[in-house]
């Protein structure tokens, strides 16, 4: 059974070709890079060698997923599995994809409109180019699921919450559920009695934290914007900073939004990039700004990992994932100060070796709470997610 993962982001599209029948195995794997741009190019590899990069024509997601089913036809294609951001209060698990969930998504895009269209123009594409091959959607949202009340709830009346579906959803749950599984792999743990802080941090951001393999509380809210300081959106901010911003300076709401989720975060306080490579190299040459933007990234994610371990009664494992979490060894250095009172120690030569590849523990042995760089694998967990559902 080979199950083809389309996994779309801003600018491109990541995708897998996976047989799911008996031992799992890779086929082939790829990137739709810098579609809507000239430079859009073709990467794929195919069973672990490099079948090259090619510049390709692709002006729009939906381009972008065509290149990627083409590449990967010759191989077979049984099913399509698709990353859905926001799910909202419809999806909490993994969905064949009908005409009526195709509506359903579209209904909660209004919480991610960027996100859930990206993953609309895949869906569309694979249901025209391989009408015989299933559709199935997995939601970032669904993780989420089980949040205590306490923690999923906004202090609004809750007859207005319950009547328009305002709460804390979450996001980057596909990431979140694979990299605490695998961590508590490398513990040699069952779940139970777990007690682990997940850290996703990418141009996206987010903290979960998940006690007995089930999450409990995570850092992004009603949309992607709530929680960390991110690559360009604000995170957590006062809403009163909000109603400034549209009274007292009489900006539109569209301005607001492009301001808050696109000229913010990391580029909106160095000034300069919301890359974490390219302010460190800043930061380096004496750029205060660029400095100043990786010591409040690395403050926002350390009072989370803090207010985590007090809402799960302690802490076991730490695990660091994502494009930052697994290459910047120096904004997880910056994070992990003074957290030594909860019993989080690195080890620095551990810690600068790790960059990408294999998961590793950093931490010093001695300490006792584990730190891990891990690196996550949505495409293949959403692949582990609606194979069970096949055939049903």
């Amino acid at each position: 059974m080979n199950i083809l993962v389309l996994n779309a982001g801003s600018s491109s599209l990541k995708f897998r070709l996976l047989d799911m029948g008996g031992r799992e195995s890779v086929l082939a794997s790829g990137l739709v890079e810098k579609w809507g741009t000239p430079q859009a190019a073709l990467k794929l590899e195919v069973s672990g060698r490099d079948a090259g990069r090619k510049s390709v024509a692709a002006e729009t997601p939906a381009h972008a997923a065509e290149h990627a089913i083409e590449a990967c036809r010759p191989l077979g294609i049984n099913v399509v599995g698709h990353r859905v951001v926001h799910g909202g209060w419809r999806y909490q698990e993994p969905t064949r994809v009908t005409p009526q969930v195709i509506d359903g998504i579209r209904e909660v895009s209004s919480l991610a409109p960027l996100h859930n269209a990206l993953a609309l123009a895949g869906i569309e594409t694979a249901i025209r180019m391989l009408p015989h091959a299933p559709s199935f959607a997995a939601f970032d949202t669904a993780f989420y699921e089980p949040l205590p009340a306490a923690a999923a709830r906004y202090a609004i009346p809750p007859e207005l919450a319950e009547r328009h579906h305002l709460r804390r959803y979450g996001f980057h749950g596909i990431s979140h559920r694979y990299v605490s599984h695998r961590l508590l792999e490398l513990l040699g743990r069952e779940a139970p009695g777990t007690r682990l802080i997940t850290c996703h941090l990418g141009n996206g951001c987010s903290v979960c934290a998940v006690r007995d393999g089930r999450s409990v509380d995570t850092s992004m809210g009603l949309t992607p914007m709530e929680g960390l300081i991110m690559g360009t959106r604000c995170g957590d901010i006062d809403p009163g900073l909000v109603l400034h911003l549209m009274t007292a300076l009489k900006m539109r709401a569209e301005e607001v939004d492009e301001l808050l989720n696109r000229r913010s975060g990391l580029l909106g306080l160095s000034g300069r990039s919301g890359d974490v490579r390219d302010l460190e190299q800043a930061a380096a040459a004496g750029d205060a700004r660029a400095d100043a933007a990786l010591e409040s990234f690395a403050y926002r994610v350390r009072k989370y990992i803090g207010a985590y371990a007090a809402a799960m009664g302690g802490l076991d494992a730490i695990a660091f994932t994502a494009g930052i979490g697994e290459h910047a060894a120096g904004v997880r250095e910056r994070i992990c100060q003074r957290l030594e009172f909860l019993g989080i120690q690195l080890d620095a030569g551990r810690n600068s070796a790790a960059r990408g590849g294999e998961a590793v523990r950093i931490s010093d042995d001695a300490a006792p709470v584990h730190v891990w760089m891990v690196p996550t694998d949505e495409e293949c967990q959403i692949a582990r997610e609606i194979a069970p559902l096949i055939g049903r």
